[in-house]
């Protein structure tokens, strides 16, 4: 591997004295060098709408959505795949994450695990990759061992592919359906891809998942109408949706979140179709979940 043949390993120019900067000069740098990640993101939008579509297919048909990375990849594969399903209510197991060192490198580098490709092969073996799936491959440089390993295996049990990187042209691109290559140049302290690649990587999977889950209709219009109600915060936020969309006042929307179970995509089609508990659940269901096939009938 020749690091410094990749764009995200070269030296930046506009940080070459950063050690000498004072503290507002470093921040405005930083705030210039971010701004370039949502322009560098726009040159790739027809990818990530191609990919959007391509985990929403996935999913329909019954498959999983599975992120694969190391480091600092890795950690933001498995943040989306934590906060996909409490948002969308998710069945648990259907959004997934494999990153070399296990969950244990959430907190702390493991960084040797990324250079074994049999890892990346064993790791998502253990989760049995089949043809419904979606794999997000995910590594700034592209060319990173554990995820290609990873990568590779699960292709070759047909599972979907996608590759999120940093730089052109990279063996991860090249394997991928769909590859989103993301070119944010150079970062502030070299080869520190936890900076802009890994903005640009977040940014990423924010659209993927969002994209993803709004296309098969786990939202109503902008609302999370299948959040789970697990706190005070979230339960005063089904409450919002529900007055909102359903037009009711405080205690008609908390009396009617009890009735349906804290399922906010029940209650709001028993208030919109005047109907009880148990015709809301059979609409929903024989809508596949839909919030706003069911209201249609």
């Amino acid at each position: 591997m020749q690091l410094t043949k990749l764009k995200t390993e070269k030296r930046n120019r506009a940080s070459a004295n950063l050690d000498a900067m004072s503290a507002i000069k470093i921040a405005t740098l930083m705030n210039r060098q971010d701004a370039m990640v949502p322009r560098a993101i726009r040159r790739v939008l027809p990818q990530v709408a191609r990919a959007i579509d391509l985990i929403a297919r996935q999913l329909a048909h019954g498959g999983r959505l599975i992120y694969v990375g190391t480091g600092t990849s890795g950690r933001i594969g498995a943040l989306d795949a934590a906060e996909i399903p409490p948002t969308y209510g998710m069945p648990s197991g259907v959004i997934q994450f494999v990153m070399a060192g296990g969950e244990r490198a959430l907190a702390a580098a493991t960084e040797a695990d990324e250079d074994s490709s049999q890892l990346g092969q064993r790791d998502i073996a253990a989760r049995r990759p089949k043809k419904s799936d979606v794999v997000v491959a995910i590594a700034a440089s592209g060319r990173t061992p554990y995820t290609i390993g990873a990568l590779r295996y699960a292709q070759k049990k047909g599972a979907a592919a996608i590759a999120v990187v940093c730089n052109h042209d990279s063996e991860l691109a090249r394997l991928a359906q769909v590859a989103i290559e993301v070119d944010v140049g150079p970062e502030i302290l070299t080869g520190s891809t936890r900076l802009k690649a890994g903005t640009a990587e977040k940014l990423v999977c924010n659209m993927l998942s969002t994209g993803a889950m709004a296309r098969l209709g786990y939202v109503y219009g902008n609302l999370m109408v299948n959040l789970q109600t697990r706190n005070e915060k979230l339960f005063e936020r089904a409450v919002s949706i529900v007055e909102q969309v359903a037009h009711v006042d405080r205690e008609v929307a908390i009396r009617t979140l009890k009735s349906a179970g804290m399922k906010v995509s029940v209650a709001l089609i028993m208030l919109k179709c005047n109907i009880g508990r148990a015709e809301a659940a059979r609409r929903l269901k024989s809508s596949h979940g839909i919030v706003r096939k069911a209201l249609q009938g």
